[in-house]
């Protein structure tokens, strides 16, 4: 009997929902490159994502959004723990540093190997994959065909395509 790891899940918001956007926008032959009627599913994301493993922390990092958005709330209710910070001249990369940090943290601090799963195709957090390879822990990449970047491809376990649960993990609003 296979025992079931746990594990530690961190969405690069930003990078998932424009890759799902364009992902859709193809999907459905649309003329224009981002279909903005598709929304991540938090919480459907966040079970196909752990698979039956045990979530030590779900972690969902971005750009800090208008006072009136709702994505936020919906993420935190779906069991994620919710970073933002204002975008900055240099666009995302706080954003990303303080996703490494948070999982570095869960990492360094957690009893026991686990599984991280990344999903972004940003090579900004070929760092914390080399860190949690150094601390024993396997390491997945989930992310859209469209996308996947070959550096952090080669550097996790397993490459995990979005494409694959698409419907599942998102919807349209009209």
């Amino acid at each position: 009997m296979e025992i079931i790891r746990e594990c530690l899940i961190l969405v690069d918001n930003l990078n998932v929902v424009i890759d799902g956007r364009k992902f859709s926008a193809k999907k459905r032959n649309l003329s224009y490159e981002h279909d903005y009627s598709w929304r991540i599913d938090f919480g459907a994301l966040l079970n196909k994502v752990a698979d039956g493993h045990k979530i030590v922390n779900a972690i969902l990092v971005g750009s800090a959004p208008p006072p009136n958005d709702s994505l936020w709330k919906m993420a935190e209710n779906a069991g994620f723990q919710v970073e933002t910070h204002e975008r900055g001249p240099s666009g995302e990369n706080v954003v990303n540093i303080e996703s490494v940090a948070s999982a570095l943290k869960v990492i360094y601090k957690h009893p026991e190997p686990a599984v991280l799963k990344l999903l972004s195709a940003d090579r900004d957090f070929m760092p914390l994959i080399r860190s949690a390879y150094n601390e024993k822990w396997e390491n997945e990449l989930w992310g859209f065909s469209n996308s996947i970047s070959n550096d952090l491809a080669q550097m996790v376990h397993r490459v995990l395509l979005l494409d694959d649960v698409f419907d599942t993990i998102g919807k349209y609003q009209s």
